[in-house]
């Protein structure tokens, strides 16, 4: 795993600007601390700092190749790992090719070479990366189908650039950090931003399964990938096996590194899954880590999302897989320290504790594995979350993961609302993805409208997930994969109809299924629990001194913004919500998102 930067321009000479395109690279140092690279020709500038997991000595980037009977070189810098490298060597040796290295690198720019663009259809796995084809002054930005690698961009006129996170570009002069009233919508709620949008004024995300092509005329993006529903004709036996199959196939291809490797368990059933499957396909002596909180068992309270603390069930998970488990017991009043690391690491509003605890948790695991398979995604793609079974929600007409939680939109200023119209703005955004759900003719009721709500949450809620993923393990040089996230995985049960996903009356009934044997029943039949909040009063009382410095600091960049008697009610109050943890959860933003705009000197404009 990497971090990749670059600028192209057709209008300079870049043999000239190494040092901005050294500076751009060297941002992403953490993401890469084992070798660093720049290639420059007159137009093209490519990046790359590298995360040593497959083939140590060799895959060193920039990577360069020639077509056959050409001198204009083939520039690729890559971040990720495809999983079926092996396969795709062997079919491009079979056509002439010769590697010089063992990586999975060298095998995606032969791949090109070979098959051109069309090839990214034949990649399995996690990835963002750029190639730059001389002869034809061409640039390709690719991600993975699920958007599991970050991968931003800025164009111009004349020319792009981008990076596999903000801090790249920004170190660029050419772009400025500005954002703009209309993204407050997505600065208080992250999980509203479209597959492309950033907060960022001018600054794109290249959408999952999509490639960007930049040549004189301008940058093009176009979807490689898309999910396509079609009638299921497996029985339920059938379709249980079969979902056991991919598994068992994926987690085997995900365990491969030249490095130590371990999984991330919680004790739920996707990441007791996970590491059951590891378990069966690596050597003894597989590590296994979960987190939890000091003084969680006096402090912590049940609520829709989190019903239960995770380490009884993570330990019972780990003696009966037979893994060596430990558990990281993070200080609650110690989260605040980490909270400007986290800042830097995501270049976005941080979410607090949340990213916090995570950054510590890779940290403790950083120490022993560079490695670690981790649980996520298979409540999107199985249905596990609580707001599929309400009623109420599914039914709503809006984004069911939004829950009964209030906006905190409403607590903007009554001239500020009436520019942005928070609430037009949502209504806006839903049917933009609503309209984009692939539907299956004839389909209608309960079935439609599971298919809506499980799409609509591949969209904004599990991009969320996996950037915060990706930044917080990235940031500490830890490579984390996700097995739920394999798409041949998602193409089939995407098709399974809602009524077999349900099949005993539960969330994920058919994940449960397929892995019914690996797991204690305790494990098996627990309840959705999300990632562990802390509900320690310490916490809780430093930041309500944080937001109060906020909402009593005239010079915030928020200050003219919001409706303060509103925020210090709400901050008051306790709310029952089924997706927050409690008031001050749903808050937390107007701290991070001020903290964010004094660190990188954003400017705001109307």
């Amino acid at each position: 795993m990497c971090g990749i930067a670059g600028w192209i321009d057709f209008t300079r000479d870049l043999t000239t600007e190494r040092p901005t395109v050294e500076a751009m690279t060297a941002t992403l140092h953490r993401r890469g601390p084992d070798a660093d690279g720049v290639w420059l020709s007159a137009h093209a500038a490519l990046g790359h700092r590298r995360l040593a997991i497959v083939d140590l000595e060799g895959g060193v980037q920039p990577m360069t190749a020639q077509r056959r009977g050409s001198e204009a070189p083939v520039v690729l810098t890559y971040s990720g790992e495809v999983y079926n490298f092996r396969e795709l060597r062997d079919q491009l040796r079979a056509r002439g090719h010769h590697f010089r290295t063992a990586s999975d690198t060298e095998v995606v720019l032969r791949a090109y070479l070979e098959w051109g663009t069309g090839f990214v259809d034949r990649l399995t796995g996690m990835f963002a990366f750029a190639i730059w084809d001389a002869a034809r002054e061409e640039l390709l930005l690719v991600r993975d189908r699920l958007g599991v690698k970050p991968l931003y961009y800025h164009a111009y006129r004349g020319g792009v650039l981008f990076a596999s996170e903000p801090k790249a570009i920004l170190a660029n002069p050419l772009f400025t950090a500005r954002t703009s009233e209309d993204k407050l919508p997505i600065l208080f709620n992250p999980r509203l931003s479209m597959p492309w949008e950033t907060p960022y004024t001018d600054l794109r995300q290249v959408q999952p399964g999509h490639l960007v092509r930049v040549d004189r005329s301008g940058a093009h993006e176009a979807p490689y990938w898309r999910l396509v529903s079609q009638e299921h004709h497996d029985d339920e036996d059938t379709t249980v096996r079969r979902v056991r199959d991919i598994l068992e196939d994926t987690v085997a291809r995900q365990l491969v590194a030249d490095v130590p490797l371990c999984t991330l368990l919680s004790g739920g059933l996707d990441s007791s899954a996970v590491t059951a499957l590891a378990a069966r396909h690596h050597a003894p002596g597989l590590r296994s880590f979960s987190v939890d909180f000091q003084g969680a068992a006096d402090d912590f309270r049940a609520t829709a999302l989190r019903p239960e603390q995770d380490t009884p069930f993570a330990l019972a998970a780990a003696a009966h897989i037979g893994v060596d488990h430990t558990s990281i017991d993070l200080d609650p009043e110690a989260l605040a320290d980490v909270v400007p690391a986290a800042l830097a690491a995501r270049d976005l509003p941080s979410l607090g504790q949340f990213d916090a605890s995570m950054y510590l948790l890779f940290q403790a695991v950083r120490e022993r594995s560079t490695v670690a398979l981790s649980g996520e995604a298979a409540d999107e793609v199985f249905g596990g979350y609580p707001w599929f079974f309400d009623q109420a929600t599914v039914w709503g007409d809006t984004f069911p993961w939004l829950g009964n939680a209030p906006r905190l939109t409403d607590c903007l200023a009554a001239d500020v609302r009436a520019r942005i119209r928070p609430e037009e703005d949502e209504r806006d955004r839903y049917a933009t993805l609503r309209a984009r759900v692939p539907r299956l003719t004839g389909e209608s009721g309960l079935q439609a409208r599971m298919r809506e709500v499980l799409y609509l949450s591949l969209q904004g809620p599990l991009l969320y997930l996996l950037d915060r993923k990706d930044r917080m393990s990235m940031a500490l040089g830890l490579e984390v994969r996700v097995p739920f996230c394999d798409h041949t995985l998602l193409e089939y049960v995407w098709n399974v109809p809602w009524k077999m996903k349900v099949a005993d009356g539960r969330e994920k009934s058919l994940l449960r299924a397929a892995v019914a044997d690996l797991l204690p029943q305790e494990v098996l039949r627990r309840r959705k629990s999300a990632y562990p909040a802390t509900f320690s009063p310490a916490h809780a009382k430093a930041v309500r001194a944080a937001l109060d410095r906020v909402l009593d600091d005239g010079s915030s960049p928020l200050a003219a913004l919001l409706d303060l008697p509103k925020v210090r009610a709400l901050a008051q109050g306790r709310t029952e919500m089924m997706t927050m943890a409690d008031n001050l959860h749903l808050l937390l933003p107007l701290i991070e998102v001020d903290r964010w705009m004094r660190a990188y000197d954003v400017t705001l404009t109307s």
